[in-house]
């Protein structure tokens, strides 16, 4: 392994990551794994799959996760502190100008055309998710009823997402006991079992732990806390810390997991965002860097926008755009800090390897319903009744072949998507 890098060199490395991370977590995982990896050598294989495994275990944005996990294994606190919020920040400050844009040139015809070939790249985006983390996830019988139980429940709204969730690990939990391959979890290795002794011999004391744990909730909630004594629990900025503080503690399986419940909630119980200003949304953040549940940024940015109260519409927006961002990521940074030397002794216990199991089956049913509620809306615009956008169909196929079959990175297909669409409204 290389010489450990200084904490300057590792921001420089953080920063130039935050501002290239494009490509959803697959890309920014495989982006970190060959820099720290094989370029640069600063973490060894096995001690950033650990990591990464162990960030698959959290509720919250795993990339972001495995960024500030490896930014602690070189400095520190401090270290995962700089890595996540170099991984996060160039993306919000990004999505923030693209969320003024849209809400105040969004019916400019160029800029209508361009999130008209996006909402096509998002499309293709979604259907090859459900098709990568299929093949990945669903091995057995078992798993693909879970997947598919789990999809019908939410497109039917029997459950909300946190229960589908809940239930999923309860199943895995219970199941693994008597049918212990029954979602393809399989043993614990020698080699995880001699990871996890290692890690548990470097545990940090409870009273560090206590404090970074009392810190972090106290930053988590603070600012819910002031925005209710302000505007009341009522107050917009105080459901939106609120909702949001909930969606960061049920995201197992990343954005695409948690979008559906934040949609349905966002859509019809809030009312902050209409569904085709939601389908909008996901589509801007799949062209900025960062974390894709910077998604839940926008929704705050729109919400404020649509409630400025006394404010300015664009202060009100930026401050629901903050609150958003805030409640979403600081619990990430939360987990990560707090839990990264108690969690992993949890590796080679069967029972907890079989609940993830059946969690990580879960979220390929509510990803594939994310992808049916996307593709409603973006190929029936004007509902059932109003026909197919049959330019949105034909452009989504052509980029999911391109993303599945021809190797072609999703940045160069997101970009390629907003062209086309500008060129059509152009009548070219």
């Amino acid at each position: 392994m290389a010489e450990r890098p200084t904490f300057r060199m590792a921001v420089k490395f953080w920063l130039k990551l935050g501002l290239l991370s494009f490509g959803g977590p697959a890309g920014q995982i495989a982006l970190m794994h060959r820099e720290l990896v094989e370029h640069k050598k600063w973490i060894e294989e096995a001690r950033f799959l650990h990591a990464l495994n162990f960030c698959m275990l959290l509720p919250g944005p795993e990339a972001t996760q495995l960024a500030t996990y490896c930014g602690w294994l070189l400095h520190g606190v401090r270290g995962g502190l700089a890595a996540g919020l170099l991984f996060v920040m160039p993306g919000a400050l990004a999505l923030w100008g693209l969320s003024w844009i849209y809400v105040s040139f969004g019916a400019m015809p160029a800029v209508a055309g361009v999130l008209h070939g996006l909402k096509a790249a998002v499309l293709a985006i979604l259907a090859v998710a459900v098709v990568r983390v299929g093949r990945r996830s669903l091995k057995t019988s078992a798993s693909w009823a879970l997947a598919v139980t789990s999809g019908a429940v939410l497109a039917l709204r029997v459950a909300s997402f946190p229960v589908v969730v809940v239930l999923a690990l309860a199943v895995g939990f219970f199941g693994m006991r008597r049918w212990p391959n029954a979602f393809g979890s399989g043993a614990a290795t020698s080699t995880d079992e001699a990871t996890v002794k290692n890690d548990l011999a470097q545990t940090r004391t409870g009273w560090e732990t206590a404090s970074i744990a009392g810190i972090g909730l106290s930053l988590w909630f603070v600012p819910v806390l002031v925005a209710a004594w302000l505007h009341g629990w009522g107050g917009l900025y105080t459901q939106l810390g609120w909702f949001f503080s909930k969606a960061a503690v049920v995201t197992f399986g990343g954005a695409y997991a948690v979008l559906p419940y934040v949609g349905q909630q966002a859509v019809e119980h809030y009312e902050w965002v209409t569904a085709p200003q939601m389908v909008d949304g996901l589509a801007l953040s799949e062209t900025t860097p960062g974390p894709l549940i910077l998604v839940l940024q926008y929704v705050g940015f729109l919400a404020g926008w649509a409630q400025p109260g006394e404010l300015s519409p664009l202060a009100a927006a930026t401050w629901g755009a903050a609150m958003a961002t805030w409640v979403t990521f600081v619990p990430t940074f939360l987990f990560i800090l707090v839990g990264a030397p108690y969690v992993e002794r949890w590796r080679g216990w069967a029972p907890w390897r079989g609940a993830l199991a059946a969690v990580t089956a879960a979220v390929v049913g509510v990803i594939a319903q994310l992808a049916g509620w996307f593709a409603w809306h973006a190929l029936w615009p004007r509902g059932g009744s109003g026909g197919v956008d049959l330019w949105v169909l034909g452009v989504g196929a052509a980029a999911g072949v391109a993303l599945q079959w021809g190797r072609v990175g999703l940045g160069w297909v997101v970009l390629a998507c907003g062209v086309a669409g500008a060129l059509s409204v152009m009548g070219l």
